[in-house]
């Protein structure tokens, strides 16, 4: 039998349809169980509080448990691989962030390429950093500050939260575009890098809102600028250090990821709700609290964040010639 060529093209196209049904009604029932979402961090810091708030809230809306799972260990390393590693039916998730975009060029001999076995759901939250200096540092100001180390290279000391940590990569970005000269001494944390800044042992630290805004506040330590591109919010008055540095912006930076090859129909339905808590206000607010702004988009979004991410850190990395310790 011979079909007539509008019949048999409708044809086509509701065979050619038969694969994506399925798909689309396991997206519309998605979760049907607990999703573990993965967390590569210990538990009790922000990150760990963010990652319990994006649990309950997508638990609540989508009506099963979303369990937080920590997996601490590498840089984040081992964290990522389990879910690298995980089927791709969106019941493993991976809060992700800025240290899986700088842990490409970090080390050498991955498991895994982080860009092509991730799939990008959603962006949640973007904070800045502050740089902060010791009141016995003769500078009020960005440009202060650079010309102060110009007057001293080599001298000027900033502290770091360790090797290779996003505030490290800060201080480098700043040497390179500055065009200064600092050492670098790291720590173990942010929080024995800000003592050592308090007494004097180092000059500078480029340190987070949280840690270093009560600090700040009591006039214990001088906050130069933020390190976004605009200012922020907990901050007003404090410039950015853009605003002396045309181009530059350093941030601390959080989603959501999933194994590569998840459905897509999953994707979107998680970045919706994801989307829909970041414009709740009291989401917002808690937020905030954490340090961070609320950062919506679309995984295409955060996939192009990501890839510029990690090329931009890779050339930091590369003219440092650091190495993850």
């Amino acid at each position: 039998m011979k079909l007539p060529r509008r019949n048999f093209l409708h044809l086509a196209a509701g065979t050619a349809a038969l694969p994506v049904l399925p798909r689309i009604a396991f997206a519309q029932a998605y979760p049907t169980r607990p999703v573990r979402l993965i967390v590569p961090v210990a538990p009790g810091g922000a990150t760990d509080i963010l990652a319990r708030l994006m649990g309950q809230w997508l638990s609540e809306r989508l009506g099963q448990q979303f369990v937080i799972d920590n997996r601490p260990g590498a840089g984040s390393n081992i964290g990522t691989e389990a879910v690298v590693h995980a089927p791709a039916d969106g019941y493993t998730l991976l809060l992700c962030g800025t240290q899986n975009a700088t842990n490409a060029a970090l080390y050498d001999k991955l498991s895994f390429n982080f860009i092509r076995d991730i799939a990008p759901v959603a962006s949640v939250t973007r904070g800045t950093y502050v740089m902060v200096v010791n009141p016995s540092v003769p500078a009020k100001s960005v440009p202060d500050f650079i010309a102060y180390a110009k007057a001293n290279p080599g001298r000027i000391t900033f502290g770091s939260a360790g090797i290779g940590g996003s505030n490290h990569l800060a201080g480098e970005l700043f040497k390179i575009m500055a065009g200064v000269d600092m050492v670098h001494v790291p720590y173990r944390g942010i929080a024995p890098a800000l003592n050592d800044l308090l007494g004097g042992q180092v000059q500078v630290t480029f340190a987070s809102t949280p840690s270093s805004i009560e600090y700040i506040r009591a006039g214990k330590l001088r906050a130069l600028a933020v390190t976004t591109m605009s200012r922020a919010e907990a901050l007003p008055d404090i410039p950015t250090v853009g605003e002396f540095v045309p181009g530059y912006e350093a941030t601390a930076w959080y989603g959501i990821g999933a194994p590569r090859n998840t459905p897509i129909e999953i994707v979107e339905k998680l970045n919706k709700e994801i989307n829909a808590a970041l414009a709740d206000p009291n989401m917002k607010k808690r937020l905030t609290d954490l340090g961070g702004t609320v950062f919506a988009g679309s995984p295409a979004d955060f996939s192009k964040l990501i890839a510029d991410e990690t090329e931009k850190w890779a050339k930091v990395i590369q003219a440092g010639n650091i190495k993850a310790e």
